[in-house]
């Protein structure tokens, strides 16, 4: 079994209150490669998902869900 947390709610979220990306980058200060990492469900700090659910004023589960994938990992 894989396990990976996305950032699917994220995108969610941020449609829902009216910030784009752009905004994120230009009003929030947030990094071009930290929204790479989220597009691609990379690992980010517990004060990173701090400052994104203090932006969104969300909470954690709008910001990321814990996946479990059935299928066997390769090479295992």
């Amino acid at each position: 079994m894989i396990v990976i947390i996305s950032y699917e709610p994220l995108y969610k979220t941020l449609k829902e209150k009216n910030i784009s990306t752009y905004k994120l980058i230009k009003q929030y200060n947030i990094s071009r490669s930290l929204l790479d990492r989220l597009k691609h469900d990379k690992p980010i700090s517990t004060v990173t998902l701090n400052d994104l659910c203090t932006i969104l004023d969300c909470k954690v589960e709008d910001v990321l869900v814990f996946k479990k994938d059935n299928k066997k990992e390769k090479g295992v």
